[in-house]
């Protein structure tokens, strides 16, 4: 089956971001010139994906107007004949069917994926993150993991690995190898406190595809790390019961909902960027002699 729906879950407050995202949703912070949820979308739609479902909360509507179109601001763009500027505008509610729904609680990740049944239906979707930006790699991160789908008919996690002190922040994942970067995925455990919950340092990190069975075990799924419905913890019944895919993809992975990633991002892809990178390199080589 073709996978042609994706799940943004952006409803999160922010706060390790604090204040910047007192008023500005954190998956509107700028890497360079271009919001991060932008990037995430571009990655949906690169994989194919055709009806994107943003999940957000109270004061997230900058969001929904980013995706709307701006008749007044492209119309000056237009009389003033700045035709990049009006381009990198002008389409951005062309690249998918965007749709919304509020998470009126905030109860974790995997109450807000439950939001999306309706938006689901019955067939397979991805999960994109709203925290983490996917650049670069051989293909679109969650094309790698569509594929994945395709492949082996079973959920699929995208991880990648991290160090032994940021395992205990994120999730862990029992894998054993398939070929080259898949694996299969047989156990997994939320944000793990003990040495003998540790199966790798392979953590989920920012996407996923998962089947509509996945609704129903949300359903069922008692509050687990920080009191939250977390998804990992409705994954990890997918994984024990019906087996998973993982997938260490290969593009780079930037976690800007915290305040060192949003400063990676910038750096590193602001090095490649066609208007600015030239000069930011020239820029970045003088300055590290100061250091």
């Amino acid at each position: 089956m073709k996978i042609t729906k994706a799940v943004i879950p952006a409803a999160g407050l922010g706060t390790r971001v604090l204040p910047a995202t007192k008023v500005m949703p954190k998956e509107m912070l700028p890497i360079v010139d271009k919001p991060a949820i932008q990037f995430i979308v571009e990655e949906a739609a690169n994989s194919g994906i055709t009806d994107i479902l943003i999940i957000t909360n109270r004061g997230k509507g900058f969001i929904e107007d980013h995706f709307d179109k701006a008749p007044v601001l492209e119309g000056i763009l237009e009389r003033d004949k700045k035709e990049e500027l009006l381009s990198s505008i002008k389409d951005l509610d062309k690249l998918a069917n965007i749709h919304y729904v509020r998470q009126i609680e905030t109860k974790g990740l995997g109450h807000a994926i439950s939001k999306a049944r309706m938006f689901a239906g019955n067939e397979p979707f991805a999960v994109l993150y709203g925290d983490d930006v996917v650049v670069g790699g051989e293909k679109p991160a969650t094309q790698e993991l569509i594929e994945a789908y395709g492949t082996y008919g079973k959920g699929v996690i995208g991880i990648k690995p991290v160090t032994r002190q940021e395992i205990v922040n994120y999730s862990c994942v029992k894998v054993d190898p398939i070929r080259d970067n898949i694996y299969k995925c047989t156990d997994m455990i939320e944000k793990p406190q003990r040495d003998e919950d540790i199966f790798s340092l392979y953590s989920i990190l920012g996407r996923c595809v998962l089947p509509p069975e996945i609704f129903d075990i949300l359903d069922t799924t008692p509050p687990g790390a920080k009191n939250e419905i977390q998804l990992t913890d409705a994954m990890c019944v997918l994984a024990k019961n019906h087996g998973m895919t993982a997938v260490e993809y290969t593009g780079t992975r930037y976690d800007i909902g915290n305040k060192l990633g949003i400063m990676k991002a910038a750096t590193e892809i602001g090095i490649n960027h066609p208007e600015i990178g030239k000069d930011f390199v020239a820029y970045l080589k003088e300055f590290v002699k100061t250091l």
